[in-house]
């Protein structure tokens, strides 16, 4: 008999998600207005502490429309971290700026704000904005990059894609910058399905990002008054993420008790947890280890599919990536050292004690069996 497959982080529908759909079809709000992307906008502003919230398609259009909204173009910089996904580098390339890598702090895995003070003093007046990752849901040091951002004059815009629900200090992160990015993609602990949100307190960059999402039409006439996006957000996704944010805490709550488990359990396996420093409240979106090696890494990954647990090596680094291996950078070889070595493991918020006991399981498993070929190869 196969073992029943265990997901990486599948959405968790178990609250209201169903009935909001119907909704959605029986009052015939199915596109890209309605009721549910109002609530969802005035949601997430209060869970941020902002005044307003923009829906968009996803993540990448939100920060490209935030770039856009702040008037990032051609001939300057955006400062964004050497390790994150590469969306956030090509919402850059979208807003027709070019992409500077700074690297990553080993204590935390995000923007190593020393590095970017020297990047924001040598290229002073060429950057446009600085983009900061909340490296899967934790939070980087916000009080020091908002200094190192005001004393150049530069604005600051968080990437938290994948920190809904997360904190700096006990204040929720989003709120803690020009303006704030997330993502409902299907993986994230808050889904739509698809969609992503700008929060802010700048009512006019809400405004200009709004306008430019609908293809900067004027009213109801075929009237533009300059390039936008079809970028809007459909009243199905946000019908969806309500029904998740109705949720949140408990879902958070169950992120908590598995990464603790976790915790308690990979001791001596030679795998390194993720960070959690003392300002940061984890959502721990996704579980994330520190393998030995790269080939311990891809290693692991594939022992643990072999017992129907996916498991994923995170993300590399961007100055790595043939779209970006001319761009700009200044590095300290922590991106590197993560990249290929990072292991996401089974973290879905509706994941079972007896299936995170059978990944556990299988992690010691490999453990074991990595020990005895080390040893075996010592001889």
């Amino acid at each position: 008999m196969t073992d029943e497959f265990i997901p990486l982080s599948a959405p968790d529908l178990r609250g209201r998600e169903r009935q909001y759909l119907t909704e959605c079809i029986d009052q015939n709000w199915v596109s890209s207005a309605g009721p549910f992307v109002t609530q969802l906008e005035t949601r997430m502003a209060a869970l941020s502490g902002r005044a307003r919230g923009v829906a968009a398609v996803n993540g990448t259009a939100a920060l490209h429309l935030t770039l856009i909204a702040l008037g990032v173009g051609r001939d300057k910089l955006v400062v964004l971290p050497d390790w994150t996904f590469i969306a956030t580098a090509n919402a850059v390339m979208h807003a027709g700026a070019t992409p500077y890598f700074v690297d990553v702090e080993e204590r935390s895995w995000t923007m190593d704000a020393a590095l970017l003070a020297k990047v924001l003093k040598q290229e002073a007046g060429k950057v446009a904005a600085v983009i900061v990752v909340h490296t899967l849901g934790h939070a980087a040091d916000m009080d020091v990059l908002s200094r190192v951002c005001d004393a150049a004059e530069v604005p600051l815009i968080e990437d938290a894609a994948g920190a809904v629900g997360s904190t700096y200090k006990g204040k929720p992160l989003g709120g803690l910058s020009r303006a704030g990015c997330f993502s409902f993609n299907g993986n994230k602990l808050v889904t739509g399905g698809g969609g992503g949100m700008i929060v802010t307190d700048d009512q006019a960059l809400a405004d200009t990002a709004k306008h430019r999402s609908t293809q900067a039409r004027e009213g109801t006439d075929y009237v533009h008054s300059a390039v936008g996006w079809n970028y809007r957000m459909t009243n199905l996704n946000a019908a969806v993420a309500v029904a998740q944010l109705e949720r949140l805490d408990e879902m958070i709550a169950t992120k908590r008790e598995i990464a603790a488990r976790y915790d308690a359990s990979l001791g001596g396996t030679d795998l390194v947890p993720m960070p959690r420093l003392a300002w940061a409240g984890h959502n721990y979106w996704l579980y994330s280890v520190l393998a030995p090696s790269r080939d311990a890494a891809a290693d692991l990954v594939a022992a643990l599919r072999t017992k129907s647990v996916e498991a994923r090596v995170f993300w590399r680094a961007l100055s790595s990536q043939a779209p970006y291996k001319d761009a700009p950078r200044r590095l300290n070889g922590i991106a590197e050292k993560l990249s290929g070595r990072t292991v996401s493991l089974p973290s879905s918020s509706n994941l079972t004690a007896t299936q995170q006991t059978r990944v556990i399981a299988a992690i010691k498993d490999w453990a074991a069996r990595s020990r005895a070929q080390e040893r075996a190869g010592a001889r």
